[in-house]
């Protein structure tokens, strides 16, 4: 089964109902059937066979679910760019992938074509709106042209769907294959623990380049629900549609959250009657930032837990569980939730054996939704991918009822004195604090240590707190080798479109001019 037969289904089925909207502009599900049937035309005019990339460039709009269901029945493999990427670092992708046309939207039409000479083998560059420098073809035109109907194509569910491309935090991004049989176990998968329904109207504001949210617009389209897409993350817009207009579900990442609640004042005074759910990962949440959005939203929330390369998710924390932890079990708001169905996770040592429960390790995940492999990178692949388990680079713990607690990243950790330490543990008690709004903890250069650590702290409006009421607040908490030794205060942490924190930029000004980022 291809992801484009959902579509096709429901486009005659169901073909008046409505299928996405943005702006001032909705499709129904008949439209949707078409646009992606003219889609798939238009890019076999171009010459585009099965396997063949073409790369996708723009923000979040009504037609960018369609370039998925659309590659599904071409065969053309779409490769989302992160358009917060520099002209250099999306001609990079675009050549790696070795895609042969380009679809870019708006501003971000100038900013590719400014690099067109290092594009490599893309012969075909198609403006969505916005400027259109010489080359390049409209994309109304393009599909006005096209004849009705899907192109003569039909693949198996081992085909390639998407390549989507790793965040890059450390070293260049790696193309993540994702298959038709990977995406379509993922839906399945969350059925039961996200309880999806036709009747759901969906908000998608996380950028639809992102795993999590492909996968959630993908997933609304599949369900045969609705959804609206915001361009951009406007905290008002935000709390304006889950409040008045009629939105069940979304998926946001904690700090989309913080900023809802902290900067829409009369956020905790409105009505959310048709919200049902709140889902959210791809970074830590604070237990009191939770907390605070279970009382304003008053609906179900749910974590998930995963990675590009498992096409979202492995493990869940259920809205059950969040029941159970606002119960009596506090500590399961820290957890990351038990493996979805059809999902294995283990915690492994350095020669991937298996560790006792409590115990710290690298997680690894087995199940149907992992990728492929790296685009072009067979060693790369084998080495994430030995044994039959995606090996996530995180730290974490399984508790002998299943939950998983992910400590950090294994590459974060800080190795002081001798002894481990892992940032996500003494992140967790700064965040106790109730001046504490947001928090990082890497590892700097010590001359008797080797490294000793240091936290960079962002402080909760109105509230204040100093370096050393931080670190006398962690002693009641932590073992004294992992309580900070000095503190940093800033205005924000820089994170990537996804919300994953860039501890790189943070370690940079500590570490440079040194040959080596550990001690």
């Amino acid at each position: 089964m291809l992801l484009h037969d959902f579509l096709d289904y429901l486009g005659r089925a169901n073909a008046d109902r409505p299928c996405i909207e943005c702006g001032d502009r909705r499709i129904d599900y008949g439209e949707a059937l078409g646009h992606a049937d003219r889609l798939a035309r238009a890019l076999a005019s171009q010459g585009l066979a099965a396997g063949d990339r073409f790369a996708v460039l723009a923000k979040n709009c009504l037609e960018y679910p369609l370039f998925y269901f659309a590659g599904s029945k071409s065969g053309a493999v779409p490769v989302p760019l992160n358009y917060r990427l520099a002209p250099p670092e999306l001609a990079y992708i675009v050549r790696d992938a070795n895609a042969r046309l380009v679809i870019a939207r708006g501003e971000l039409v100038e900013a590719l074509d400014g690099v067109r000479d290092e594009l490599g083998d893309v012969k075909t560059w198609v403006s969505l709106d916005g400027p259109r420098p010489e080359g390049w073809i409209d994309y109304a035109e393009w599909l006005r042209g096209q004849p009705e109907g899907p192109p003569d194509h039909r693949g198996d569910d081992h085909d390639d769907l998407y390549q989507m491309y790793t965040s890059g935090t450390t070293g260049r991004p790696k193309g993540a294959v994702l298959t038709h049989a990977a995406v379509a176990a993922n839906l399945i998968q969350q059925l039961a623990p996200l309880s999806s329904h036709p009747d759901d109207h969906s908000l998608v504001v996380a950028p639809i380049y992102h795993a999590a949210a492909a996968l959630a617009a993908i997933g609304s389209m599949v369900s045969g629900g609705s959804m609206v897409v915001h361009e951009d993350f406007s905290p008002a817009d935000v709390v304006h549609a889950l409040s008045e207009g009629g939105v069940t579900r979304t998926m946001l990442v904690p700090a989309m959250i913080q900023a809802c609640l902290v900067l829409v004042p009369d956020a905790a005074d409105r009505d959310y009657e048709n919200l049902r759910m709140i889902v959210y990962g791809a970074s830590p949440i604070a237990a009191d930032v939770l907390r605070n959005a279970l009382d304003v939203f008053r609906c179900d929330f749910a974590q998930g837990y995963g990675m590009t390369e498992t096409t979202a998710t492995l493990t869940v924390l259920s809205p059950a569980d969040h029941r159970r932890a606002l119960a009596g079990r506090p500590e399961l708001l820290l957890s990351a939730g038990r493996p979805l169905p059809g999902t294995e996770i283990r915690i492994v040592d350095g020669d991937d054996r298996p560790v006792a429960a409590g115990s710290v390790g690298e997680i690894v995940g087995r199940g149907d939704q992992l990728m492929r492999g790296y685009w072009n990178q067979p060693e790369a692949s084998a080495e994430a991918l030995r044994g039959g388990w995606m090996h996530t680079g995180d730290a974490g713990i399984l508790d002998e009822d299943g939950y998983l607690f992910i400590q950090d990243r294994v590459k974060d950790m800080v190795v002081s004195g001798g002894e481990n330490v892992y940032p996500r543990e003494v992140e967790n008690a700064l965040f106790e604090h109730p001046a504490v709004v947001d928090v990082a903890v890497i590892g700097i250069p010590d001359e008797k240590w080797g490294e000793s650590v240091k936290a960079i702290v962002v402080v909760r409006q109105g509230a204040a707190a100093s370096a050393d009421d931080l670190v006398e607040f962690c002693r009641g908490r932590l073992a004294g080798f992992k309580c900070p030794r000095s503190v940093d205060f800033v205005a924000e942490l820089p994170r990537n479109a996804s919300g994953k924190l860039l501890k790189k930029e943070l370690r940079e000004k500590y570490w440079r001019g040194r040959d080596r980022r550990v001690s």
